[in-house]
């Protein structure tokens, strides 16, 4: 398989912001990328009466949510084929209204990894419990822990690691390899 194309998250944004229908979200979409996925979330415009009730601000805003899904799915579809040409990563698409957010479509892709014995156990530990029912949702819930208890570290990492690809693009004439 050959190489992939570069994807820039400022470039992806701009050419989503480009393909992308002005009245779908209520400010411009957030575009996350990695080796194999990029994702587009936008925020919809939130339901402008909503009755009174505890879980009504919920319920409006996943209706809201919902009905985009459906009413947006073929544009979406021909924009993700035509962003997945380009860049050679699939397209997930999600959206945002109120305290609502849903990943209508997500890739889930294998990694690969190889652990030592108390690794294992940690692993085997959280199934033990019921936390989860395999090593391979152990992994993925080990993951999310640290995503979310770190979060702040692994921005100031992505932030490190952009500044070390901005100064190597500048770097001389011809160094890639």
């Amino acid at each position: 398989m050959g190489r992939r194309p570069a994807c820039d998250e400022h470039e992806a944004a701009a050419w989503f912001a480009g393909r992308i229908a002005d009245d779908w979200f209520s400010e411009p979409p957030t575009v996350r990328i990695d080796r194999d996925e990029i994702l587009v979330l936008g925020r919809l415009a939130a339901p402008a009466s909503i009755p009174e009730g505890e879980d009504a601000a919920r319920v409006a805003a996943e209706a809201r949510i919902s009905g985009f899904r459906e009413d947006t799915r073929g544009h979406r579809m021909r924009i993700a084929e035509e962003a997945q040409a380009r860049w050679h990563r699939s397209v997930s698409w999600g959206a945002a209204c109120g305290p609502s957010e849903v990943t209508f479509t997500n890739a889930a892709v294998p990694v690969m990894t190889r652990l030592r014995f108390d690794q294992r156990r940690i692993l085997d530990t959280l199934i033990d419990a019921g936390v989860v029912r395999s090593r391979s949702e152990a992994l993925a819930w080990c993951v999310h822990q640290v995503g979310e208890h770190q979060s702040e570290w692994i921005d100031r990492l992505k932030g490190a690691m952009s500044e070390v690809e901005r100064i190597r693009s500048e770097g001389p004439e011809g160094s890639e390899q």
